[in-house]
């Protein structure tokens, strides 16, 4: 839980002060909150909470997006790659061998265990991975 605290922190750009169990923002982000308060005429205190609370949240995704990954056999971590770097099922059959009926199997068991419906919310849920060294070459 701590590491997840620290990355938090790394992502919100707020350094701890010396002796002292706090923290403040850097002054780019200090601005940006005030501005979003006074826009929409909330405490600047709200806005703080909800943001810190939405990262929070995004990492304990991203956290569990990992998790699943690794859960992952190796074959279903391919094709879960090559799915998110857009091709189709019958292209993945013909780069990896495999008929398109396993390859359709494969997709089905990563979106199920994943918690998605289809591979557009499955690229979705992990655009900002690198999945570049999972192609395979022709």
């Amino acid at each position: 839980m701590i590491e997840l605290w620290k990355r938090l922190f790394g992502r919100l750009r707020l350094r701890r002060r010396p002796r002292g169990r706090y923290f403040e923002l850097e002054q780019s982000l200090q601005t940006a909150l005030v501005q979003r308060a006074e826009r929409e005429q909330r405490p600047q205190e709200q806005i703080q909470a909800e943001v810190l609370a939405a990262g929070l949240e995004h990492l304990q995704n991203v956290d569990r997006l990992k998790q699943v990954w690794e859960q992952l056999s190796w074959r279903e971590q391919e094709v879960t790659a090559l799915a998110c770097r857009g091709y189709t099922n019958s292209q993945m059959a013909i780069r990896l061998q495999l008929s398109q009926e396993t390859v359709k199997t494969y997709v089905s068991k990563s979106l199920a265990k994943f918690d998605v419906h289809s591979k557009v919310e499955l690229r979705h849920a992990l655009a900002n991975w690198d999945f570049r060294h999972w192609d395979p070459h022709p």
